[in-house]
């Protein structure tokens, strides 16, 4: 009577494409049900689903060979493209700071794994696809992995009478050690260096508050007289310091506008100014004095209201192309991107999802809506012909061949590195034509997740069969300890040279061993742990660099020495 459920739930050696799917289910419901598992502090999240495809696979789950490959790339390409554009915006922006240095570090720790990895195929006699896979595994890659079957896929196509090995078997026998491993030196640096975090905490925070101010708004009393009957745009220039001029008041009256740059400015005017602590603060020292005036702060005669880019007519104009002041009589006074708030320069160039914080008339904000849109429920509905446009060009940079003197077939980017660049870029530039850089947060958080539990699952069910044998067969215990020294050696050195030649903070270098191994279970595991969001934003910074290292050190040790 059942006999149609058994088929569909229990294994068999030649499962049909429904069968595969029912496999595939299974893996990530079991995987991320106990991914959610605590064990102390440690939550495996997503990364429980290889674990889940391995245990299946090995007790007789298989999947067909027509969907096997699709359900694999095409996790592997939503994966890294949503990482594209989820740090995009950050990453670009960080190497003004501290971003390069920390990318420097990182992608150290990437080439001297490759090293090592070398040395082992030099002095082991393990096949370098397999020293790959166990590479791959020992820092927890999964691109670096993907970029190395397809690289393997290219090389069979070239030569099809040459056999190689399956990098997928290594990458499963490491990968517990590589997510232990790192949670492990977390925990040994932070009690060997005496780590106190509330410490870290204060020292991180004074920094940034020397690195990167916020924007705030002040108040001011022109009394200079240097400065009466000059306008505006003169007063602002002639100091030198980025600042927005949001509204005025005369002296004596109750009216409040917001100013024109040739507003000449008189005897006792009130300026709500807005830009950085400091340049505020100098601007009204030169100027005047602070003013307690709570009339201009008065809503009476003008509005304040954030507006959003949604429509076409406005992206990828600068605010000087729009010139809503002239126009409409409204000012945007700052800019929201990403979560950063910026000032809003004639030349700054708007992207589809900014929010323009505007002050003006009713009538005056209401008109500017219909040339910037507005429409805040199309960035809650995924605009799929820009999310698929973007998988597009990201899968044809991916496939050009790049013909490198000395190789036996070109080098392509593949799918991993493909899509992932192509996401940087457009979060970088705001788009191409209809293709744009926004995604609301839970779109993105879905695509990323959704893709690396399919590759997992994918990877992990075909590991799975005859996994122990492999292990066996392999001396997988060895290939452990091979895979501790890609594991240990650089991290080690990457502790060492970050917090005593470098000076990093702490909270920050744990970020980057995160993000050098690109290991979302220790990065979750670190903030659990150090009770502290700041290694996600290391982690961010190098996680994009980190990652087009490791496919092309992967794909470059299996060109060079197969």
């Amino acid at each position: 009577m059942f006999e149609w459920l058994k088929t569909l739930l229990f294994p068999t050696e030649d499962p049909s494409v429904i069968q595969s799917l029912v496999t595939i289910m299974l893996a990530i419901g079991t995987g991320v049900f106990f991914g959610r598992l605590k064990m102390g502090k440690i939550t495996f999240g997503v990364s429980a689903v290889m674990f889940t495809g391995l245990i299946l696979g090995h007790f007789g789950y298989r999947m067909n060979e027509e969907i096997f490959d699709f359900i694999r790339d095409f996790g592997l390409i939503l994966f890294v493209y949503g990482i594209g554009l989820q740090v995009g915006p950050s990453f670009f922006s960080s190497f003004r700071n501290e971003g390069l240095k920390f990318n420097i570090l990182a992608v150290s720790t990437v080439l001297f794994g490759g090293f090592i990895t070398f040395l082992l195929f030099k002095f082991t006699g393990v096949s370098i696809e397999n020293l790959v896979g166990i590479m791959s595994g020992a820092v927890t890659n999964t691109p670096g992995l993907g970029a190395a079957k397809n690289t393997i896929v290219e090389l069979k196509n070239q030569f099809p009478d040459k056999t190689f090995d399956d990098p997928t078997i290594g990458y499963a026998i490491t990968y517990p050690l590589g997510v232990f491993g790192i949670i492990g030196v977390i925990i040994l640096s932070k009690v060997l260096l005496k780590i106190h975090p509330d410490v870290e905490m204060r020292k991180f925070r004074m920094n940034k508050i020397n690195r990167e101010e916020p924007l705030i708004h002040k108040k001011l009393r022109v009394t200079n007289p240097q400065y009466f009957g000059i306008p505006l745009g003169e007063v602002i220039n002639s100091i030198g310091h980025e600042i927005v001029v949001s509204r005025l008041k005369h002296s004596g009256e109750v009216s409040v506008f917001s100013p024109k740059l040739d507003t000449e400015l008189q005897d006792r005017d009130v300026l709500m100014i807005v830009g950085k602590e400091a340049d505020l603060q100098d601007f009204i020292k030169k100027v005047g004095r602070p003013s307690t005036d709570s009339f201009i702060e008065s809503d009476s005669d003008i509005n304040k209201k954030n507006i959003f880019v949604t429509k076409p007519s406005a992206v990828h104009k600068t605010l000087s192309d729009l010139d809503l002041y002239n126009a409409y009589d409204v000012k945007v006074t700052r800019v929201f991107r990403a979560g950063k708030e910026m000032i809003p320069r004639p030349s700054l160039e708007l992207f589809y999802g900014d929010i323009l914080r505007v002050i003006g008339t009713d009538q005056g904000i209401k008109e500017a809506e219909k040339i910037i849109g507005n429409q805040e429920k199309k960035l809650i509905e995924p605009d799929f012909l820009s999310l698929f446009g973007g998988l597009l060009i990201g899968i044809i940079v991916g496939s050009i061949p790049l013909v490198i003197p000395g190789l036996p077939i070109p080098l392509k980017l593949g799918f991993a590195a493909g899509p992932l660049i192509v996401a940087l870029l457009i979060s970088r530039y705001g788009g191409i034509s209809f293709i744009h850089s926004y995604i609301n947060n839970g779109a993105t958080y879905f695509m990323k997740d959704l893709g690396i539990c399919l590759f997992f699952a994918a990877v992990g069910i075909h590991a799975g069969e005859g996994f122990y044998e492999n292990f066996i067969k392999y001396n997988g215990w060895l290939w452990i300890l091979y895979g501790s020294a890609v594991t240990f050696i650089p991290l080690i050195l990457m502790v060492i040279v970050g917090r005593f030649f470098l000076k990093i903070n702490y909270l920050q270098l744990v970020g980057i061993m995160s993000g050098s191994y690109t290991d979302p279970a220790a990065l979750s595991f670190s903030t659990n742990y150090l009770d502290s969001d700041i290694p996600i934003q290391s982690y961010a910074q190098v996680y994009p660099l980190v990652t087009i290292a490791r496919i092309f050190t992967a794909s470059l040790l299996i060109l060079l020495l197969t």
